[in-house]
């Protein structure tokens, strides 16, 4: 195989696009003959049935047959196989001009390692994007990962990028789908990556078929990678909220019922405070599991700080801590019992009994969870080795 390095490698994926794979690579070759630009073509082919292939073969581009289905995949495959120290990206459906994107190399040569597209910045010609789309689902997209994960960013689902092959094979990027450009964006902040923007132009698509992506299944896949590598938002801040909103409530329950605005607060709510405490705890634990898992997998770039915080919580300090609650918890529910029994085991009254039972079954529910979660912890801090630092 030919392994002359070339400047940029353009790189398109494709699926049965037979009706504009060969304008967009006419563009790609302007684009390098204008700028006089050592660059190559390549079309990362998804299993095409409508001639795609051949057509791009004939127009001159160099097409590659990715055996793994998926937009993340055809390109992933295609940047792995590329000759260029650049390499631009964008789709086989003219909805890209390729032409127009010499800034975004500059942006590459001026020492920026990504460079990304902004269609809302730009110039959205008519028809090019449903309103849906352009005022609903990408700015709500682009609001979560500026959110999740403080990028800057103004287009989190466009197409059109620029960037350095060698920054972007070293982010590890692994999904299959549409969701590969919001891995990018994400792995490429947290990798402290050099990012760029530029308004670019977006033109309605000159297929005569449906597209490919499909707004809802898309959308959801978008939202749901962007959580899955936000596990501090997505388990252990709503477990810190259900665990201290519930304590506070039960702390101010202990000495008897009040009431808001005519609205009585009393044992009832009491209960449903130890639930929101216990379901807080093992959401929080949950986080834990999945911050261990993003960085020993390398999903996620590392953080040595919160993996020098995790080390820290050994077995012995739960299992210390479990028996400090377990000996809090039984003493309230003895106490109970014993008032149980000076009465001969007769009824109660639930008001005052239950403000002992809820807060003493919380404490020892804690115990358990404490006791459980340490044993799976000391589980995966077993041996586990991660960017030079031992759990044992």
């Amino acid at each position: 195989m030919n392994q002359e390095k070339k400047e940029v490698t353009i790189l398109m994926p494709c699926l049965n696009e037979s009706g504009t794979i060969k304008v967009c690579i006419e563009r790609a070759k302007k684009l390098l003959k204008e700028h006089n630009i050592d660059g190559e073509i390549i079309i990362s082919d998804n299993g095409s049935t409508d001639g795609s292939q051949t057509i791009a073969e004939k127009a001159g581009a160099r097409v590659l047959d990715c055996p793994i289905k998926g937009y993340g995949a055809a390109l992933q495959y295609g940047i792995e196989q590329a000759k260029g120290k650049f390499i631009l990206m964008g789709d086989s459906d003219d909805s890209y001009h390729f032409d127009e994107a010499f800034p975004m190399i500059e942006m590459l040569r001026n020492k920026f390692d990504l460079c990304m597209g902004s269609r809302l910045k730009g110039d959205i010609k008519p028809g090019a994007m449903p309103l849906l789309n352009r005022y609903v689902g990408t700015p709500f997209i682009t609001f979560m990962g500026k959110l999740l994960f403080k990028t800057e960013q103004s287009d989190f689902n466009c197409g059109l990028r620029a960037f350095k092959k060698d920054k972007i094979l070293q982010l590890n990027l692994v999904t299959a789908g549409m969701e590969y450009a919001s891995e990018m964006i994400i792995k490429a902040k947290l990798s402290g990556l050099k990012v760029s923007e530029l308004p670019i132009n977006f033109y309605k698509d000159g297929r005569g078929r449906a597209p490919h992506m499909q707004r809802w299944r898309d959308g959801w896949r978008h939202l749901r990678f962007l959580l899955l590598h936000a596990p501090g938002y997505l388990f252990m801040l709503p477990g810190a909220l259900l665990f201290f909103t519930g304590l506070i409530i039960l702390l101010l329950l202990l000495r008897g019922s009040f009431k808001i605005r005519g609205v009585e607060f009393d044992v009832h709510t009491m209960l449903t405070a130890a639930f929101m405490v216990i379901i807080g705890v093992q959401t929080f634990f949950m986080g834990i599991y999945a911050k261990l898992y993003v960085y020993t997998r390398g999903i996620l770039p590392y953080s040595k700080r919160i993996i020098a915080i995790l080390a820290k919580l050994s077995l012995e300090k739960l299992l210390v801590a479990a028996i400090i609650l377990a000996i809090l918890g039984m003493a309230g529910f003895l106490s109970a019992f014993w008032t149980w029994y000076k009465v001969d085991f007769k009824a109660l009254d639930y008001a005052v009994t239950m403000r002992t039972i809820i807060p003493s079954l919380t404490l020892i529910a804690m115990a358990i969870l404490f006791v459980f979660n340490g044993f799976m912890l000391s589980l995966l801090f077993l041996k586990t080795k991660y960017a030079g630092i031992m759990f044992e």
